[in-house]
């Protein structure tokens, strides 16, 4: 029987957490003269009672190591109950929203999918902008502890290559995973300040400035207008491109670089993959658009500049509605999510690293087939990759194939066309944000979708989320009898 005592525990902390969090855009409605902040008073109450009940009432686990079921347990746990609460806000306020789109609007929050239901964002309360951007903010340093100290112990798809670059042991874990969060924090919250300075020196205003800035850093992608970062132009895009590249880099490297180690950041092989992957999309993409479209001002250029960094990075601003810029650019565009940023950064999908083992895994096929007597072994940055950590990457592209053509299927049979229904799995899966097509592209939304399609997609941002295995596993009886 799976003690469940230290899991309650810590989602309990952490749903109390994310209720005094509900105090800051209380405080910006009740400052802006808004009659709107008693319901982030009434949701903050609430979310901080419940979370400390359940955590009083476990404390008795406290602290105790947490085991690999627990562990699972606890990841998944955290990802689906946050979002519950972070709905208040949403179904109590302006919004009037009804639950199915509430809850589909905190979890594309949390997971940094930035997907949206809502329209009309320029004529919300400032408060619900800012709990929007907070929730992504939130869920980006979030997913970074989780990437960088769970998952690798985990060892869900491969990510156990990066234990060497964590601390200490599994059995504890949680200390471990405060030590890594407090020095990521401090970076985390650097770069959001520093974005945030950077978007006001363009222009921008300090409201929108700092929420662009924690969506940015997030790689969330939620905005304060419904033509997203089309409302902005010129300097912000650089802006963005800038912090968005950033934040898709692994945070342990900025741990190092400020611990004054400068060449695990330079001599990192995903992070060179992942700048010649965007540079060779940008060429691409700004070649044809050059070539085909006849597109020649600085301001297409940065277009494409743009919205390529942000579909790679799987912030999903949109600057401009990409879906005119032709087929082939949308398929490239299409493929670009699929492939994500690097592992333990704020980016999300199926990230750089695991395609760089798919490669060399593949290299050493060929090498076999052309000389089946010699020995080869498979390398990533000089060290030997362990077979188990090749079938873990290997599992994990099945599983993400197989769970975005099921997530597909399920969409299509609710009614959706072929390009919505593709293209919402991918971006849900992915989390990437927007989809294809006229519905739920660039320029539209997931309002008009039905409900069942909106539960699907909710599923389908937690599961790309943390991973895939990381949910799956606790679904399987083997996992509950051990």
């Amino acid at each position: 029987m799976i003690d469940l005592r230290p899991v309650g525990y810590v989602i309990g902390l952490l749903v109390a957490l994310l209720g005094l969090t509900m105090l800051l855009p209380m405080l910006v409605d009740f400052a802006s003269g808004n009659d709107h902040w008693p319901v982030f008073l009434e949701s903050a109450i609430l979310t901080f009672v419940t979370g400390g009940f359940v955590a009083l009432s476990c404390q008795t686990a406290k602290g105790k190591g947490l085991t690999i079921q627990q562990t699972f347990l606890l990841t998944t746990g955290v990802w689906l109950t946050l979002p519950l609460f972070g709905a208040l806000p949403f179904l109590l306020g302006e919004t009037d929203a009804r639950f199915v789109d509430a809850f589909f609007e905190a979890m594309s929050g949390l997971t940094t999918t930035g997907s949206t239901v809502f329209s009309g964002l320029e004529e919300l309360p400032k408060g619900l902008l800012l709990w929007r951007g907070l929730l992504q903010w939130l869920g980006g340093i979030g997913i970074i502890v989780v990437a960088m100290v769970f998952l690798p112990e985990l060892r869900v798809g491969g990510m156990q290559i990066f234990r060497s670059e964590g601390f200490d042991t599994f059995g504890k874990i949680l200390p471990r995973a405060t030590e890594i969060s407090s020095r990521i924090s401090v970076i985390y919250l650097a770069l959001t300040m520093m974005c945030a300075l950077a978007y006001l020196m363009t222009g921008m205003n300090g409201f929108d400035a700092t929420v662009h800035a924690m969506t940015t850093i997030a790689t969330g992608g939620f905005a304060n207008y419904d033509a997203s970062f089309g409302a902005f132009a010129g300097g912000a895009e650089y802006v963005a491109v800038v912090f968005m590249l950033l934040a898709a880099l692994p945070f342990v490297r900025f741990v190092q670089l400020t611990a004054g180690s400068a060449q695990p950041l330079f001599g990192d092989s995903q992070i060179r993959a992942f700048f010649l992957t965007a540079a060779a999309i940008v060429a691409v993409i700004g070649l044809w658009q050059f070539l085909v479209a006849g597109v020649q001002t600085e301001a297409g250029i940065r277009k494409v500049l743009f919205n390529t960094v942000s579909i790679l990075t799987g912030t999903g601003y949109a600057s401009t509605d990409y879906m005119m810029w032709g087929s082939f650019p949308v398929v490239v565009l299409f493929f670009t999510g699929l492939i994500g940023g690097c592992a333990g950064s704020t980016a999300c999908s199926i990230k750089v690293f695991r395609y760089q083992l798919l490669f060399a895994s593949i290299k050493i096929q060929l090498l076999q087939i052309q000389q089946p007597r010699g020995v080869f072994t498979p390398r990533y940055q000089g060290r030997r990759i362990d077979e188990e950590v090749l079938n873990s990457v290997m599992s994990f592209f099945v599983f993400f194939t197989v769970t975005m053509g099921l997530l597909a299927v399920v969409l299509g049979l609710t009614g959706l066309d072929f390009t919505t229904a593709l293209s919402g799995a991918a971006a849900a899966l992915a989390n990437i944000g927007p989809g294809l097509g006229e519905r739920i592209g660039p320029a539209g939304n997931f309002a008009s979708l039905n409900d069942t399609a909106k539960w699907v997609l909710s599923a389908g941002m937690l599961i790309g989320r943390l991973e895939l295995l990381a949910v799956y596993a606790i679904l399987t009886t083997q996992f509950w009898r051990a």
